[in-house]
Formats: C-alpha cells, structure tokens, sequence
C-alpha cells in the first residue's frame, strides 16, 4: 500500500515537471532542455505539502494555502502594488486505490533577497480579504487596510549578482582550498583566465565589470565545469554542455 502511494505521488512529480522538458525541436528531439535548481525545487516543495495551514518559510520560498471549498483563490502582494493577482493552483492527495482524498489549493512565492516582510491580501470568489490561515497582521496607512503579514527573515546564501555598479560579483561555494576558475561567453569560454579567490573557507568570489547584455559562464575545477547552483537561470555552452546565464540590465 505504501509503494502504492509513493508511485501515485511520483506520477504527480512527473506530471508537474512534464511541461519542464521540452525538445529542442523535430530535428533535434534527443536533445531535452534541463530543469532548473528553481523548478525541481519547487516540484519538491509542492510534493511536501499535505494539508492546509499557515504560511511556511522553506529556504527562499513561501508556501501559501487555502481551503479548495472555492471556485479561486489568489494572493497579492504589496511590493506589486497589489496590481497582479497570482492564482491558486490545486493539490490532491491521493490513497493506496488512486482515490482523492483530500485537495486544497496552494500558491509558492519565491523570495528575493530584500524580501523579509511580507504583507499580502488573498482573493477568494472574487473578495478581498485576509488570509484566514494567517492569525499575523499589520495595519498599512497607505491603503487604509489591514493586511496579512508573514516575517520571512532567514539567513540568506551569498549568491552571484550584479552589484549597484555594475559589476557583476560571481560567487561559488563548494570544498576548501581548491583553485577555482571562472569562464564564459565573455572569454571566449577559456577558463584559465580567471581564478576566483577564497575569502572564507569554500566560499569564492570574483567581480567582474561587464556592460549591458546577457552573458553564458560556468565555474571550473580542474577539467570538471559546474553550474552556478545559486543562479537557476540555465543555457548551453557551445560545446552543448549545461551552463548558467546572467543579464546585466542597462542602466535607467
């Protein structure tokens, strides 16, 4: 029975990550575009979820949820001037006979690195209203409203991104003392230019000005070339190997 279940919620995994893999076209169907470190996770994340309950903090995610005894469920955040509504999808739990036993919705936010306070409305049918899982609010005096609140404060990962400068700050974590190189489109995908350096153990950084564009780059140790695990953003190297990309946006 347990096998039972755990194939029922494998089949829902495979269901959520099938839009996921697309071919790169009828002439090139053996090649499969790769799922991002974001989009496993939250597959991950959503498989987790068994009931409806209060927000929950998971690394850079919230997870929001609500009872599927309505038709819509959205949420709204201030930091959007509540502008866009983002729906509710739906989550089943299934039993051993393939049988739904439960279904609520849910809604997955990603946080950035200055989001620690979150103030939100949800929209049930159409109404506007707190979040009835959320006991947490705050007053807004822009809007006059009571809003939902959720302290999202968590110790946040260093991570690759562009500075205010514009330089672009590469950052690779992983074993102590070893020599880690930094390489890409913008040189010529030769490796051995850039070495990153240790300023803590296993940490590694690197800034580099880079003008306005969108750049392919991987870290290297030795002949193995790695992925930027803290930038989900994926491509290919010309050489058809997984690589990460960035975007250095012009300045307004």
């Amino acid at each position: 029975m347990a096998t039972d279940v755990y194939n029922m919620e494998k089949r829902f995994i495979c269901s959520l990550l099938l839009s996921l893999f697309l071919l790169a076209g009828a002439a090139f169907a053996e090649k499969v575009a790769p799922v991002s470190d974001e989009e496993a996770d939250r597959a991950e994340l959503v498989i987790r979820i068994k009931d409806v309950q209060a927000p929950q903090l998971k690394g850079d995610y919230v997870i929001f949820t609500a009872d599927s005894d309505s038709r819509f469920v959205g949420i709204a955040f201030d930091f959007e001037n509540f502008h866009i509504i983002h729906p509710y999808q739906i989550r089943k739990i299934y039993d051993a006979d393939g049988e739904v036993t439960k279904s609520f919705f849910f809604y997955i936010l990603k946080l950035d690195k200055s989001m620690t306070d979150i103030r939100y409305r949800v929209v049930v049918d159409g109404l506007w209203t707190l979040d009835p899982t959320n006991t947490e609010k705050k007053y807004d005096r822009a809007t006059g409203l009571m809003l939902s609140y959720f302290d999202a404060n968590r110790d946040i990962p260093p991570a690759t991104e562009v500075q205010k400068d514009g330089i672009v700050r590469f950052v690779y974590q992983g074993e102590a003392k070893q020599q880690v190189r930094l390489g890409g489109s913008f040189t010529n995908w030769d490796s051995w230019i850039y070495e990153m350096k240790e300023v803590k153990p296993g940490l590694y950084e690197f800034d580099l000005p880079l003008p306005p564009g969108t750049y392919q780059y991987a870290f290297f140790t030795g002949v193995n070339m790695m992925v930027d695990r803290s930038n989900p953003q994926r491509c290919y190297s010309p050489d058809g190997k997984v690589a990460s990309q960035l975007t250095v946006a012009q300045k307004k």
